[in-house]
């Protein structure tokens, strides 16, 4: 098997649907030639994900965690010994959307390289990042409206007409500007497991700067070459996260809280690996451009 997708969710019910109709063979541009596996994992939700009734165009596979830690990491180690696929799909938060070409792009990656770590952009739903639009009233009602809109998922490129760019405190935003992190990232099953896979002991709720931890040692590893996909992404939807739709001043304690646990762990704050870049994909529409955009302030 040549993919598998590991989505991990937490009373995610609302969202898991269009997360994998986002994954769905008809959906992505190689999904229908292509072998691949989803392996959505429910890491305890009090109510059990239900995924009944979901079309089969989505190879996807239920795994219920019923005694869940509050960090994800857990869940994606126990997902990722199951994995079949030769590269790993990592996706830590499964409310996230997905551009039809995130697969095709992704491993043309593989093709190029011997080892790469392949990320795509973070997005959010919205006119703005949602730490600061959910303060000014953008829900999930808001939401529904936005993808009706656009017609989603008929095209699925048009999720850039309604998307923002974390911008990660930079002043403007571009495809060539350095990612910190990624909620859809690519590596060989090999690769995840030599590096050590998801460190279990960042074990707060959400899992703190996890997902940043592990794409840094992946990325710092000896091989590893870091990709960026350009004219593709990974849209966050509105759902009431750890931190991503949390009040300001909790959600700044938050941040602070688990820089500490990073610290202390890793021995040092830096949080961004220094590898050099290259830089993988297209421009598929006009909104797609993110380098034209002015930063709503």
């Amino acid at each position: 098997m040549q993919l598998s997708v590991i989505v991990i969710a937490y009373a995610m019910q609302r969202e898991i649907p269009r997360t994998l109709q986002a994954l769905a063979r008809s959906y992505q541009t190689i999904g229908a030639d292509l072998d691949y596996e989803v392996i959505l994992v429910d890491n305890g939700s009090l109510r059990p994900l239900q995924v009944d009734g979901l079309s089969d165009d989505v190879p996807v596979q239920l795994l219920r965690i019923d005694d869940a830690l509050a960090s994800p990491a857990q869940a994606l180690n126990r997902a990722a010994a199951l994995a079949r696929g030769e590269v790993l799909c990592l996706m830590i938060d499964g409310a996230h959307l997905l551009t039809p070409g995130v697969f095709e792009w992704a491993l043309r990656a593989f093709a190029a390289f011997p080892c790469p770590v392949v990320a795509a952009r973070y997005f959010y739903m919205g006119p703005g990042e949602q730490p600061e639009t959910v303060l000014q009233g953008y829900d999930q009602n808001a939401e529904d409206a936005l993808l009706r809109r656009i017609d989603w998922p008929q095209d699925g490129y048009r999720l850039f007409e309604v998307g923002t760019p974390l911008s990660g405190g930079a002043a403007s935003i571009t495809w060539f500007n350095r990612m910190f992190e990624s909620n859809c990232l690519f590596m060989s099953r090999e690769h995840y497991f030599s590096v050590g896979g998801s460190d279990e002991r960042f074990d707060l709720p959400g899992g703190g700067f996890l997902n940043l931890d592990l794409y840094k040692r992946a990325l710092d590893a000896d091989g590893a070459v870091s990709v960026q996909l350009v004219g593709e992404g990974s849209f966050h939807q509105v759902h009431g996260g750890t931190t991503t739709n949390s009040e300001r001043v909790a959600r700044e304690a938050k941040l602070a809280g688990y820089r500490q646990q990073y610290q202390a762990l890793r021995g040092h704050d830096q949080l961004l690996s220094d590898k050099p870049l290259h830089f993988l994909g297209h421009l598929p529409t006009q909104a797609s451009k993110i380098h034209l955009r002015k930063r709503q302030r």
